[in-house]
């Protein structure tokens, strides 16, 4: 959605308030409902005691006046006065102590709602298909995410603890004029504010527009400042700093404009809003002037006037910043709400079953899917995997191969056909129960910016220290963890980035096999190892006690020789199938695969004998020169 519609009229304000409600006013919360009441109880305290406070200096006030007429004793003098001024501290106290004790008690009902309805965009987030992450930038969704946090506790803040109170506070005034004066101080006092809530709210949705363009500016600078540094090594390789520099220079100078713009609004409507209340009070002033030579007013009144009108500028200021901060928070939440209300195009059904894994076959029936219509991924594909098997799926780039296991994780919904799991299919069953029966092992490993330990442990939290270590013996990861500095505790950095790219796929290999899955996928996940250390891993994977299927997504035929079936796939289709053996027989797609694998692998190992002969030979001569020199 776009912001400008976000933020657009009362409706909206009215429709983002229903939406917070249930957080705000949360069901089996009576305590924070508690803390609600009392919070306004001492609100209606608070004003009480503001709006008493410039009664107590028009008292002491007048009180100074008639006993400066004529020369009465000291204590007559001052005896009146200092009691009054001294009412008028223990006013400004209580007040004090209301408002803190009123926002103390507000803090935990306003952060409440911060951390339930941020929990529930978090989860809601991880509950949306991969689709929808694919197609939004990482940096302006963690922008939307951070200020829609922060504008939560501002729209309940501005609204509960500024916006009710300062309408109290008016209400208190208006009455005060009619009581103590007449209906043309009211007036006055009606058409000021009036005047300064229509420059503010005409002034505010100039400025909403600058800082609408501003934040837009601002996420997409953050989102291209987290990309660039998310790809690091990349920039690096292309010695394309400079063109990153630019270009986020770019995206920041936009952002600076709209900055400038936005604070010379706010000097504008800070200016105006200043004229409009000096020349209210000043005619307010002036008609008491008046009153006073006339006979019909005090001093005191004079000075309950000036210290009213100084009290309420406070409060009326904060009613021009309530407006623009709940125009801005609506913009903000709005965004937050929106992502609530993304579909989930994988979602359950409520009462879906749990999967029931007994053997752990996997199958494939008639599967039929695209990502964009026009371009079909898989035409009716169908395979099993049986219980305790091996099944490799080799073929060209595109053909499809890695699509699969994003189905079997369920990360996307077949446009027909089904999957199943052990007769059970896939679609019908909870997402929670899929997923704790599947385990996966993919070329491009991400890893958490914590420790390695933490990162093995993903796999099976409760898992036990041996158990951990076992799996990292497994995955040829134990030694090297042993001589790196900190060991399990070493920080593998953002994304994994202070790990080489076969530390990375090992520590993924083992939380994988902690994990111990019913049925494992493994999508390219030795492609970073060295030959030795992919072969070893191998060895332990075909020894391992396997109870369901095993996928193996491989480009290297040489890693799948021994899988018990091997599909070829191509365009989305199966174009050969059987074992190793067979297919080389028939001297295929595979075949011509395969031969064409060992003729580079051929030229390679030439090559780098061809390189090395060279250097071996320098040895030699340096080895007879240094012979001779004895």
């Amino acid at each position: 959605m776009n912001e400008h519609d976000s933020g657009r009229g009362p409706d909206r304000l009215w429709s983002v308030l229903r939406e917070l409600t249930p957080y705000v006013w949360p069901n089996g919360r009576g305590d924070l409902k508690i803390r609600i009441f009392i919070s306004f109880i001492l609100l209606i305290l608070a004003k009480l005691a503001t709006i008493a406070m410039p009664y107590a200096f028009k008292w002491a006030t007048d009180a100074l006046t008639e006993l400066a007429k004529g020369a009465p004793p000291a204590t007559e003098i001052f005896a009146g006065p200092i009691a009054l001024t001294f009412l008028y501290g223990g006013l400004r106290i209580a007040m004090a102590g209301f408002t803190q004790a009123r926002d103390a008690l507000f803090a935990e009902v306003a952060m409440n709602a911060v951390r339930r309805l941020a929990l529930d965009v978090f989860v809601h987030l991880h509950a949306l298909p991969l689709r929808f992450h694919l197609e939004r930038k990482t940096g302006a969704l963690t922008r939307v995410l951070e200020r829609g946090r922060n504008a939560i506790e501002t729209l309940t803040r501005m609204v509960m603890l500024t916006g009710v109170p300062t309408i109290f506070e008016l209400a208190l005034v208006f009455g005060v004029l009619l009581f103590q004066f007449d209906a043309r101080y009211a007036a006055i006092v009606l058409v000021t504010i009036v005047a300064y809530l229509a420059y503010t709210f005409v002034a505010t949705n100039w400025r909403i527009s600058i800082r609408r363009s501003m934040n837009e500016s601002d996420s997409d600078a953050n989102a291209k400042a987290i990309d660039s540094l998310l790809n690091y090594e990349t920039v690096k390789y292309f010695g394309a700093e400079k063109r990153e520099a630019a270009r986020y220079d770019r995206t920041m100078a936009r952002y600076e404009r709209n900055s400038v713009k936005s604070y010379i609004s706010l000097n504008v409507l800070n200016f105006g809003q200043t004229l409009i209340f000096t020349l209210g009070m000043a005619t307010l002033m002036a008609l008491c002037v008046s009153g006073i030579q006339q006979g019909r007013n005090s001093v005191g009144d004079f000075v309950l006037l000036n210290a009213m009108m100084i009290q309420l500028y406070q409060p009326l200021n904060f009613m021009g910043m309530v407006y623009r901060e709940i125009k801005q928070a609506l913009i903000d939440i709005s965004m937050m709400f929106d992502i609530l209300k993304q579909p989930n195009e994988i979602a359950e059904a409520p009462d879906a079953p749990a999967l029931v894994v007994r053997a752990g076959s996997l199958r494939f029936d008639d599967v039929h899917f695209a990502y964009d219509p026009a371009r079909p991924i898989l035409r009716g594909l169908s395979f099993e995997a049986p219980a305790g098997k091996t099944l490799a799926l080799v073929g060209p780039s595109g053909a499809g191969k890695s699509t699969i296991s994003r189905l079997i994780f369920r990360f996307y919904q077949p446009q027909r056909g089904r999957i199943l799991i052990d007769g059970q299919d896939i679609s019908k069953v909870s997402l929670e129960s899929l997923r704790a029966c599947l385990g996966m092992a993919a070329q491009d490993n991400v890893l958490f910016n914590d420790t390695i330990r933490y990162n093995i442990l993903y796999g099976r939290p409760e898992a036990s220290e041996e158990e951990m270590r076992a799996a990292a013996a497994l995955a040829r990861i134990d030694k090297f963890v042993e001589l790196a500095p900190g060991g399990y505790e070493a920080q593998v950095g953002e994304r994994g980035l202070k790990l080489s790219g076969g530390e990375k796929q090992r520590v993924a290999i083992a939380r994988t096999l902690l994990k111990n899955p019913s049925i494992l996928v493994l999508d390219e996940a030795t492609s970073a190892l060295d030959t030795l250390t992919e072969r070893e891993i191998q060895e332990t994977l075909e020894d391992l006690p396997r109870k369901g299927a095993t996928i193996v997504i491989a480009h290297r035929l040489s890693t799948i020789v021994k899988a018990d079936e091997i599909l070829v796939i191509d365009q989305g289709a199966i174009v050969e199938r059987g074992d190793h053996a067979t297919l080389l027989a028939q001297g295929g797609v595979y075949a011509a695969l395969w031969n064409r694998q060992r003729a580079e692998q051929q030229a390679a190992a030439h090559a780098e004998l061809e390189t090395e002969t060279p250097r071996e030979k320098k040895g030699d001569d340096e080895l007879l020169f240094g012979a001779s020199e004895l």
